[in-house]
């Protein structure tokens, strides 16, 4: 988890990269807007900490404006695939300590990790995850990917954990997946042994995609 006072840079803001500018600068957090662009970066002026034209792919000018000196640099270009592999590059070389890169293929994705980026984004792929598993079930309400083989699911309780304690279900050990908090009324619960589901609640639950699934299967089925 990012410090209070941690900086950021956010490269590339079009659709993807401006949304991120937009929420680090609603939540307080320093941002630094870079775009090559002068009609994008104008849009962010009055929203980022700072708002630069700058291109990316020129080593000096990210010298130029302390770029090592940013804690976390996001890099949000679009589909110029080849100037966000050399903006990733050129920061690790820099010197930066976190680069997270936005990614629209599994080849972007490779190439970026084995140039050293700290970790990758893929919008458009997470997404269409994320659909998928809300269309197929009537209790996934959210679903956010971890990785290839992990996510964080919301479920909402219905069936056959109603009225039950969590030591009653023996989730863990039953499916292979944890029940991390648990929404209720708006309020977060931090699941007890001896906690009762109750209608209406909603289970975060983390755990592996496959066992994930099974115990959606077991809701909608039993």
């Amino acid at each position: 988890m990012e410090k209070k006072d941690t900086t950021f840079a956010v490269i590339g803001c079009g659709q993807f990269g401006g949304s991120v500018v937009e929420e680090l600068a609603r939540q307080g957090a320093d941002v630094l807007a870079i775009d090559c662009n002068e009609e994008v970066i104008k849009k962010y002026v009055n929203i980022a900490t700072q708002a630069i034209i700058l291109d990316s792919t020129d080593e000096e000018a990210l010298r130029s404006i302390g770029i090592r000196n940013i804690d976390h640099v996001i890099v949000g270009i679009g589909q110029n695939i080849q100037a966000s592999i050399l903006t990733a590059l050129l920061l690790k070389e820099i010197g930066v300590n976190k680069v997270t890169v936005k990614v629209v293929n599994d080849y972007h994705k490779k190439v970026i990790l084995k140039i050293g980026a700290d970790s990758v984004i893929q919008p458009e792929k997470d997404t269409g995850k994320r659909l998928a598993h809300q269309m197929l079930s009537d209790f996934v309400l959210d679903y956010l990917v971890l990785s290839d083989n992990y996510s964080i699911v919301e479920v909402l309780a219905a069936g056959p954990i109603i009225g039950q304690t969590l030591i009653d279900l023996n989730i863990p050990q039953r499916f292979g997946i944890n029940i991390a908090a648990i929404k209720r009324n708006y309020n977060i619960v931090v699941p007890q042994a001896n906690t009762e589901i109750k209608e209406g609640d909603v289970l975060l639950v983390i755990g592996a995609n496959k066992d994930i699934s099974e115990f959606d299967h077991w809701l909608l089925h039993t």
